[in-house]
């Protein structure tokens, strides 16, 4: 990896400014890093020596678990910050956080915080590069590009596909940054949910065309993800029930059999059975849940090795 491009960002905050160029970098660093998963020793002492501070202020177990992981495997020191353990929970404000992580001179922190632009203030508040783990309803850029990474293994390319990305738009990062990523390289994205559930102007901001049906948005496609009902953000206002969204845009066989044959089937986790995705077609043979997991290992490992100067610095 010594010879590739030096990579052009300090943060990943979110994908505006990421290039194509600059998505395919990070996905073909994690192709190297795939492999080292399924090795006897699961290490490579790329990033010895750095310390990777992980502080979350929303629960995650995929998410948090696998940058554990990948930050574990480049053989970096790691800080886990329990915020329910920490002076957060006496009162103390995101800018004396910041000042006193800094003090401990970390390389990278990342972070999850529900509120929206929180990774944003963090990197301006800190010396060290940051990495947006989610925030709000604003973006998971981590997310997308693992999501990007199990298409492209998948599908054995990322340009022009169709994808349908299904469920509560509004209230969901991972749809607004896996929108602006597939763009980037020129997929057909379509996205569907009940109008309550879809933010005015959706499609003219990310450029996808919005359905208030699921069929025509299953219709044909090549990918389609399922999101998660964020049952803590909804009010019962925007949903009769999970019932009849489970009736009306709810991922069954049936739905499933309008996307083209070899299509892929996604869902960033947790799911809720039963509600927006069937059980026999989360766990079917055109699943890659399980892929998307193991992607996230090797994302992040890419992330984290690119953003700290591919190790050398």
């Amino acid at each position: 990896m010594s010879d590739e491009r030096p990579f052009p960002h300090r943060h990943l905050l979110t994908l505006d400014g990421y290039s194509r160029e600059d998505v395919t970098q990070v996905l073909d660093t994690a192709e190297a890093f795939f492999e080292v998963s399924r090795r006897p020793v699961r290490k490579v002492p790329t990033l010895r020596g750095k310390t990777v501070l992980h502080l979350f202020y929303e629960d995650s177990t995929r998410t948090r678990t696998s940058f554990e992981l990948a930050a574990k495997r480049l053989s970096a020191d790691t800080l886990n910050l329990s915020v329910k353990t920490s002076s957060v929970k006496k009162g103390e404000s995101l800018n004396d956080t910041c000042r006193t992580l800094g003090a401990m001179h970390p390389d990278i922190v990342v972070i999850r915080h529900a509120a929206s632009g929180a990774p944003h203030y963090v990197a301006k508040k800190m010396e060290c590069r940051v990495v947006n783990a989610g925030d709000g309803m604003h973006a998971h850029p981590t997310q997308a590009l693992l999501d990007a990474f199990t298409i492209r293994r998948n599908k054995g390319t990322l340009e022009g596909l169709k994808v349908a990305i299904l469920g509560d738009i509004a209230h969901s990062r991972v749809a607004r940054s896996n929108c602006r990523l597939l763009r980037l390289f020129g997929c057909d994205v379509h996205v569907a949910g009940p109008r309550t559930l879809v933010p005015k102007h959706f499609a003219e901001a990310f450029d996808v065309t919005v359905h208030d049906r699921v069929e025509p948005a299953l219709e044909g496609a090549d990918v389609v993800m399922a999101l998660r009902i964020q049952r803590e953000r909804l009010s019962e206002a925007l949903l009769p029930s999970l019932r009849e969204y489970s009736r009306l845009f709810g991922l069954d066989r049936e739905r499933l059999g309008l996307a083209e044959e070899d299509a892929i089937v996604m869902h960033p986790g947790p799911m809720n059975r039963g509600v927006e995705i069937q059980p026999d077609v989360a766990d079917g043979p055109q699943s890659v849940i399980l892929d998307q997991v193991e992607a996230g290992v090797a994302t992040r490992m890419a992330v984290l090795y690119l953003l700290l100067g591919q190790g050398e610095g």
